[in-house]
C-alpha cells in the first residue's frame, strides 16, 4: 500500500503551491495524515498533520501561518496549501499515514508513505 503525493514544482519566492496526497487502497480519513519534507543533506522534517479523529491540525513552527493542511473526504485526498514560499522550503515533500488518533512527529510512527514530490523555490 502506498500513498501518492503530487503537486510539486518550481515556484518563485513568495509564490504558492498545493500538494495532494491520495491513496487507492486506504481511506485517508481513517488515518492521521502528515506531511514531511527532506532537503538535500538535511534530516527529514515533520511539518504538518491532520488528526484522524477530528479536523484538528498541527504545524511545525517553520511553516505555521504559511501552510494549511486540509482533507477532502469525498476525493480521499489530503492537501497541503503552501503560501509565501521561501527558498528554504525547497525539499522533497512526502505524505504519510499513521493509524493513530493523534499526530506523531516521528516518521517511524507512520505506516504508509508516498513517493515524494519535489518543491523548488527559486528565482
Amino acid at each position: 500500500v502506498q500513498l501518492q503525493a503530487s503537486g510539486g514544482g518550481l515556484v518563485q519566492p513568495g509564490g504558492s503551491l498545493r500538494l495532494s496526497c491520495t491513496a487507492s487502497e486506504l481511506t485517508l480519513r481513517s488515518y492521521s495524515i502528515a506531511w514531511f519534507r527532506q532537503a538535500p543533506e538535511k534530516e527529514r522534517e515533520w511539518i504538518s498533520c491532520m488528526r484522524r479523529t477530528s479536523t484538528g491540525t498541527d504545524y511545525a513552527d517553520s511553516v505555521k501561518a504559511r501552510f494549511t493542511i486540509s482533507r477532502d473526504g469525498a476525493k480521499n485526498t489530503v492537501f497541503l496549501q503552501m503560501n509565501n514560499l521561501k527558498p528554504e522550503d525547497t525539499a522533497v515533500y512526502y505524505c504519510a499515514a499513521a493509524a493513530r488518533g493523534f499526530c506523531p512527529s516521528y516518521g517511524s510512527d507512520y505506516r504508509y508513505w508516498g513517493q515524494g514530490t519535489q518543491v523548488t523555490v527559486s528565482s
